[in-house]
């Protein structure tokens, strides 16, 4: 971008937009908006050609060589939605939810090359984070935050730049992206208060998985069970097997148990989408009707080991998911 420092009403002169290339024919989000905005859109590694005073990036993916951030005078800034050094590295929403954070914002920092999030930070702004916040919520608050940041620096670039301070060495934790293995419920491991962090984290892009007979089933709806619900099945306290599963008929709701407590679930996939008196009528009951002799333990829901996939499959799956 081209900055006027000097004109309020006018503070980009020039504006160009660089994507990373997409399967989709229409491009990124991005490069959609660009084109309705009638902007020049370069797909990476071309960067255009023309003179500017400062690059800006957002959930770019690409190391920026020294070369083409020295091409910048104000040099490249990133937005990034942590408060950096906490979860460096590409999906800091979804670490942010997965770990219970109380307290996230956002960082607006300078590129350093060959290492992402690493440099010094030019300003940044913390808001709460509330307990039920899903990712896709946290991400449209960010993102808000994000741009108000953002335009409050360019109005003061100089001053801003001058006044940044280098990223403490404490405190520093790692967003990795996340892969389709972290959807499986481990139910003899994970406490309901992780499921449900998983689920508000992930659960819009990659559903919760587990395994029921052999069958893979995605858990789409999950709901909190109060202590209540217990009772008037007469579950509290008692020891049951992680994953045992139990159908609640006044509530219509799958009760599944986990390390510590149950969790519930009111719809499914399984072949299609099912609620859980659907999974309830087609398979809970005709097993037990089929299998009275077996012990209750098994049946339940079991952790769902993904087969291992060569490097390349992963870095394409990884890809698909990051453009949905």
């Amino acid at each position: 971008a081209r900055v006027l420092n000097n004109k309020e009403e006018a503070l980009i002169d020039r504006l160009e937009v660089v994507t990373v290339p997409s399967p989709s024919p229409r491009g990124l989000p991005v490069k959609q908006f660009a084109a309705q905005a009638q902007l020049p859109v370069h797909e990476w590694p071309d960067v255009g050609a023309g003179e500017y005073d400062v690059g800006v990036v957002a959930s770019f993916g690409r190391l920026l060589s020294e070369a083409l951030i020295l091409k910048f005078p104000y040099g490249v800034l990133n937005v990034h939605p942590s408060c950096l050094p906490r979860w460096r590295g590409p999906a800091p929403i979804i670490h942010t939810v997965l770990h219970g954070d109380a307290v996230t914002g956002v960082t607006i920092m300078q590129i350093r090359p060959k290492r992402f999030d690493v440099g010094p930070i030019v300003k940044q702004e913390t808001i709460p984070v509330s307990p039920r916040s899903t990712a896709k919520e946290l991400e449209v608050v960010l993102s808000r935050l994000g741009a108000n940041m953002l335009i409050s620096v360019l109005k003061n670039l100089p001053e801003s730049l001058n006044r940044a301070r280098q990223q403490p060495a404490e405190g520093v934790t790692y967003a990795p992206k996340i892969s389709a293995g972290t959807s499986c419920i481990k139910w003899e491991e994970q406490t309901s208060e992780q499921i449900f962090r998983l689920y508000r984290a992930i659960g819009n892009i990659i559903p919760l998985q587990t395994l029921w007979m052999e069958n893979t089933v995605k858990l789409l709806d999950l709901v909190e069970v109060n202590n209540s619900v217990l009772a008037d099945l007469k579950l509290t306290g008692q020891t049951v097997t992680p994953g045992s599963v139990i159908y609640h008929k006044q509530l219509q709701i799958l009760l599944v148990c986990c390390k510590d407590g149950w969790i519930g679930v009111r719809s499914v996939m399984l072949k299609k989408t099912l609620t859980a008196t659907d999974f309830y009528n087609g398979y809970l009951h005709p097993w037990r009707q089929n299998n009275s002799q077996a012990p209750p333990s098994q049946c339940r829901f079991q952790t769902l080991r993904l087969p291992a996939k060569k490097k390349l499959a992963k870095t394409v799956v990884a890809m698909q998911q990051c453009i949905k």
